[in-house]
């Protein structure tokens, strides 16, 4: 078992706010084009994240982590367009959404750092 991380728990926490508030607008507004869409990328970001810490080198610990930050970046897009329509009104969740997003950019950038040459 890995060690917790504050990235690891807040993707995780993350991605259970986006299953509950999918859910809530699904019952609430009969969406799910959107949610479908929002539900697929927001639970994305911490299984890429939890990939990542079984990564096969620095390498694909990168890689796997710039994918978490792909779906980060689109479950924020889908999060914009749900609250922008009227669909959902809370931006905590587009808070939350960024506060990962810069979790994962700057574990990226330190990744990067730590990685010699020529790997």
């Amino acid at each position: 078992m890995t060690m917790p991380s504050p990235l690891q728990d807040k993707s995780k926490a993350f991605a259970l706010e986006i299953i509950r508030v999918c859910n809530e607008i699904k019952r609430d507004k009969r969406e799910s084009v959107l949610t479908n869409q929002l539900i697929r990328s927001g639970t994305s970001v911490g299984a890429n994240i939890r990939e990542a810490m079984y990564a096969h080198g620095k390498a694909d610990f990168i890689a796997k982590l710039q994918i978490a930050l792909k779906e980060c970046s689109e479950s924020e897009y889908w999060l914009e367009l749900l609250i922008e329509s009227g669909y959902y009104n809370d931006s905590v969740i587009l808070k939350q959404c960024t506060e990962v997003k810069r979790l994962l950019i700057a574990s990226i950038n330190t990744a990067k750092r730590t990685t010699p040459a020529g790997v």
